[in-house]
């Protein structure tokens, strides 16, 4: 045990504060001393209202009851995300959370499926896949049977306060107010506190910089640097609004692409999310607003909000005696919804490698290492979204499919295309399945299979295939329609 509690001191609420908050007074909090401070007067981003299905992982960590968490942010479940227009104008695909087909020790389902579809006996690819197919009929259950891999789309204000409420049970101390001054040691350089502009100073042993794109801690203190990705991921703005909801929610968020960009939405139980990401080289804010006022079904509930960013990363997401968590550390668009993720992992990563007295460099280049190799991979798969397109019809996308790409995500891709082999290396967050479905709705098909399928006979094959889509239909027949499910989960 250590002699004195160490005294961490979270710079910034919302979704990245409170939950570090939780995670830190939920596994560690006898042994810390944990202030949040923040301002009511400076506002959060909160529009990341996507999940994926690392965080029902997260949730048991830090033990939340998944009804109650559903019924204090208003959640709906989800399935993966719908991409239109993405390939082209008019063609529409599911990235879904779920396995496809069944693999072999040898190869992946894809080989079979590819010599099925030459020899005309395999369905839509889709279809081997119990939540591409629960997506595509809006149904949804949690039973014995049919064991869904699911995330969720959530009310990202309700969320922090849910887990805000979480944290102070626990004893972590919330300051209100704004940071005026942030004291260094002389010497090392290290954060010493924080003054308040109340005049109240904080000190701490550790800082976590959870302030949004400004940074205050990692990058107007401590001069981190920051890595910029727009070459590769040319969107920088993007506008949000909430609207009323018009029909039942859908397992899945959509993502539709336009003539610079893409938009959002996302059903929540009383009401939808929406936003438009557009690159502002190509597109204006006035006509971004518009397009996205004119594509809304339901009464617009709030005024649009324009966010501009930088995608990228800080040079260092641990620097001294501080830790970039959330948009302080990076931005990566919120295209593969994982920016809450991100938020978990670094915490995380923070209670598996949390300094014991003295924080060394050693652990320090560790966290950073993972750090790195968790966002540049995440980046090469929303990268791959842009540059495997089709679409020739407007200056944004001719660029985006003529642009120079990463090395490793170039080889993905040329793999993928003459072998029909995806992978996915250790601590990788997108599996094997997410890279195959997205290479194929983007219209990245393999010119060739594995030859160990042909020693399968067509009838054999066939059976084999049969087989797959057969237990795909008897986990559907088990689920309800997911607006029916939601209304019977929530009022438990």
């Amino acid at each position: 045990m250590l002699n004195k509690k160490m005294k961490i001191v979270i710079a910034g609420g919302g979704t990245a504060g409170w939950i570090t908050a939780a995670a830190l007074s939920h596994q560690m909090g006898e042994l810390l001393d944990i202030t949040l401070v923040e301002s009511q007067e400076i506002g959060t981003i909160g529009v990341g209202e996507a999940t994926i299905p690392p965080m029902r992982t997260f949730h048991r960590l830090i033990g939340i009851n998944e009804q109650e968490f559903m019924r204090a942010t208003n959640a709906t479940f989800k399935l993966g995300i719908q991409f239109e227009n993405w390939k082209n104008i008019g063609d529409k695909y599911i990235h879904s959370f779920g396995v496809t087909g069944k693999q072999t020790l040898i190869t992946d389902f894809i080989h079979f499926w590819l010599r099925g579809r030459e020899l005309g006996l395999a369905d839509e690819f889709g279809n081997y896949c119990l939540e591409y197919k629960a997506a595509q009929a809006e149904r949804f259950a949690i039973n014995d049977q049919a064991k869904l891999n699911y995330a969720f789309h959530l009310d990202a204000g309700r969320y922090a306060g849910y887990l805000r409420a979480r944290s102070e049970a626990r004893g972590v101390t919330r300051v209100e107010g704004k940071i005026a001054n942030v004291q260094q040691h002389p010497d090392s350089g290290f954060i010493a506190s924080l003054t308040m502009d109340s005049g109240q100073e904080i000190a701490g042993d550790l800082f976590i910089d959870c302030t949004g794109m400004r940074g205050l801690l990692i990058e107007q203190t401590l001069q981190t640097g920051f890595e910029e990705w727009s070459h590769w991921l040319p969107c920088d703005s993007a506008i949000a609004l909430q609207t009323e909801s018009t029909a039942p929610a859908v397992p899945y968020t959509k993502s539709i692409a336009h003539h610079a960009g893409w938009r959002w939405q996302i059903p929540l139980q009383h009401r939808v999310g929406n936003g438009l990401v557009f690159a502002s080289r190509y597109m204006s804010d006035d006509e971004a607003t518009n397009m996205l006022l004119s594509n809304m079904d339901g009464k617009v509930l709030t005024e649009p909000k324009v966010i501009k960013f930088k995608t990228g990363k800080r040079k260092k997401s641990w620097n001294k005696n501080c830790i970039a968590v959330g948009l302080a550390s990076g931005f990566l668009e919120p295209l593969e919804s994982t920016s809450i993720h991100m938020i978990m992992t670094a915490v995380t990563r923070l209670l598996q490698l949390f300094p014991h007295g003295e924080i060394k460099s050693s652990i320090v280049d560790e966290f950073n290492m993972q750090a790195e190799s968790e966002i540049n991979r995440i980046r090469d798969f929303v990268i791959l979204h842009y540059k495997a397109t089709e679409r020739d019809d407007s200056p944004f996308w001719r660029y985006c499919k003529d642009m120079e790409i990463p090395l490793e995500l170039a080889h993905r891709m040329r793999l993928f295309k003459e072998h029909g082999k995806s992978f996915q290396v250790e601590g990788e967050l997108f599996r094997l399945d997410s890279w195959t479905q997205v290479m194929l709705g983007q219209g990245v098909v393999p010119a060739s299979y594995h030859p160990i399928v042909e020693l399968m006979s067509e009838r054999e094959l066939q059976n084999f295939l049969n087989s797959v889509a057969a237990d795909v239909d008897r986990n559907m027949a088990t689920l309800l329609k997911h607006q029916d499910f939601i209304n019977k989960y929530c009022s438990m």
